[in-house]
């Protein structure tokens, strides 16, 4: 397993070598907190943390947007950035990039920005590319601890996992498969973006454990059943759940005997209490513990737990099949704070 500092080193040989270069000389304290590094025509050549943003010099990097030395992207570097990544055949990578990303060796994962082609109402393609984000995949061995923790038996009873974007789901969500595979689960994971196994030509660049199927690019709906009916799996985890076929998928699982374990795009409690589509899916009953991470600050944070039956019905006032409720656990849990 690579360290922190290695896969930044890593992630950058995406990019064109002139750029690789530059980024080579980032100061190693800022290259293991890197999270993204970003592109732009015209603009500054930029690395994010957690909480900042570096601007990209000959040297090194800098806080001062204003501060001359900063490189700027051209349109070459893009090209030539974007000809690395897909190995010199851009034309063969034409249905990631419609979609908006590319899946790189390593467990990367490259964001693409330019004019959408058309065919009929769907993007068929993209031209003239315009920016480029690659995110820096990193796997943080442990940091499903504190889930395991403070849900204990019930994540047996399915988990869904909710928070703003670039809190820290897909990393917790990797975590979790590690250590159920581990203990040796059967899991499927259902990876229609690519980002949870990081699968390049067949081959996991994410430690998922020994007994672990990733379905790499199936829509979550399709793979769901796909696993059901081929995979005999315990678990089915999947990334970003939301549409009315993937809670259809859901509800046909749970009949089946499987336990699912998924993320969703939710940052307060309120969103969990008038979302429809968390409510659609509670109400399968595939999620009794419901996990609302803190922030993009504190990526990986545990804010608070909850019960499903508990944001379907705040009040006690209706029970909902399949919400889990035994009568011992009708509270919020406060899950333990880490230390510091």
């Amino acid at each position: 397993m690579k360290n922190q500092n290695d896969r930044f080193l890593d992630a950058a040989k995406q990019l064109c070598p002139a750029l690789r270069a530059v980024l080579q000389r980032v100061p190693e304290v800022i290259q293991k907190e890197v999270q993204e590094i970003r592109l732009r025509i015209g603009g500054p050549v930029t690395i994010c943390t957690s909480g900042r943003i570096y601007y990209v010099t000959g040297d090194g990097v800098t806080g001062d947007d204003s501060d001359r030395r900063i490189l700027r992207a051209t349109r070459q570097h893009l090209a030539d950035t974007l000809a690395v990544m897909c190995s010199y055949s851009v034309y063969s990578h034409q249905n990631e990039l419609s979609a908006g990303f590319l899946s790189l060796r390593g467990g990367h994962r490259a964001g693409v920005c330019g004019t959408a082609v058309l065919d009929g109402k769907n993007i068929a393609s993209l031209r003239d590319i315009a920016s480029i984000n690659l995110r820096i995949g990193r796997q943080i061995i442990g940091c499903s601890a504190a889930i395991f923790e403070a849900a204990g038996a019930r994540i047996d009873r399915g988990l869904l996992l909710a928070g703003e974007p670039s809190s820290g789901k897909t990393t917790l969500l990797r975590d979790i498969i590690r250590t159920l595979s581990c203990q040796g689960h059967r899991i499927a994971v259902v990876d229609e973006r690519g980002e949870i196994g990081a699968v390049y030509q067949g081959e996991c660049g994410n430690d998922l454990g020994p007994n672990c199927d990733v379905l790499n690019g199936y829509p979550k709906a399709a793979g769901i059943l796909h696993a059901l009916r081929g995979l005999s799996p315990e678990w089915i985890v999947c990334d970003e759940l939301g549409g009315e076929e993937d809670e259809a998928a859901v509800e046909q699982g749970v009949h089946a005997g499987a336990t699912f374990i998924a993320t969703i795009h939710a940052g307060r409690r309120l969103d969990l209490m008038k979302k429809a589509a968390v409510q659609r899916l509670l109400a399968t009953g595939a999620f009794e513990t419901v996990a609302l991470l803190e922030n993009r600050h504190r990526p990986g944070k545990i804010h608070e737990i909850y019960k499903a039956g508990d944001l379907l019905d705040p009040d006690n006032r209706n029970t909902f099949p399949g919400d889990g409720r035994d009568g011992a656990w009708l509270h919020r849990i406060e899950p333990p704070r880490p230390a510091g």
